[in-house]
């Protein structure tokens, strides 16, 4: 586990700290032993997704960007990062210097790819361990995993716009995309880190109204995927702030959990 449990490594020095994260993929894509098939394009979307969110939610910027790609650089490799190429576009602010490898010595029936991400933060502004005793929890986005991940602009997921619109609350405190651990395990997670107990609700919140109503939650052990949800915490009366119906990418399924206590 990374740092404070979460899915990132992080050095400090001079005020200043690099966070870094990494993603791999295997036998997802449109080779002939590929157990999930999809477009080698969709595999480098979101692959890269995982990585960047994971950077994004931290407060941190990415800088920089490798791929190694398990496969021939064309056709797969070409297609793949394009993908990349595509999300880095949609989640960072400018183009990112990126470093890629593929296999050209041995021919490959099977897709394979690893991304890693490292972005650049100010330490004081580092959105990890923020959570406090009160502090609501919500799961935006439906977890999705498998054959179920097939559109990067899937309407119920989450996308790098509904992160960046958290970050500008300072109300939000931790942003947890949610990986093969399902949504409870990062809410588990987060207990441990922080010496918290976490309470279940029962509502839905739907961002379009604002309203909150009794409809039960997504499967809190399903695995979140290629981070199609993320889980954060935030100070009670939060909803009133969360106009993310107003994000470019649109409303996105929200979700209000419970909350953590002392």
């Amino acid at each position: 586990m990374g740092y404070r449990g979460r899915d990132v490594e992080v050095t400090f020095r001079d005020g200043l700290c690099l966070v870094a994260a990494c993603d791999s993929c295997g036998a997802v894509g449109e080779k002939e032993l590929d157990a999930v098939q999809v477009p080698a394009y969709v595999t480098g979307r979101f692959t890269a997704r995982v990585a960047l969110f994971e950077v994004l939610a931290t407060g941190a910027e990415p800088q920089i960007v490798t791929a190694a790609i398990c496969n021939e650089p064309d056709p797969t490799g070409e297609k793949i990062l394009k993908g990349v190429r595509d999300e880095l576009n949609l989640s960072a602010p400018g183009p990112l210097p990126m470093a890629i490898s593929c296999e050209k010595n041995m021919p490959t029936k099977q897709t394979g790819l690893g991304i890693s991400v490292v972005g650049l933060g100010e330490a004081e502004h580092l959105r990890i361990a923020l959570t406090r005793p009160g502090d609501d929890v919500y799961c935006l986005g439906i977890p999705k995993v498998g054959p179920e991940v097939h559109s990067p602009d899937d309407p119920d997921i989450v996308q790098a716009g509904h992160i960046r619109r958290l970050l500008a609350l300072p109300a939000v405190h931790d942003i947890i995309p949610v990986g093969s651990q399902g949504i409870l395990g990062e809410i588990h997670t987060l207990e441990t880190a922080l010496r918290l107990r976490f309470v279940a609700a029962n509502e839905q919140v739907h961002p379009a109204s604002g309203g909150v109503r009794p409809l039960g939650t997504p499967d809190l052990h399903k695995s979140g995927g290629p981070s199609t949800c993320v889980v954060f915490s935030a100070e009670p009366g939060v909803l009133e702030d969360l106009k993310l119906k107003e994000s470019r990418h649109g409303p996105v399924p929200m979700f209000r959990l419970g909350t953590f206590q002392a």
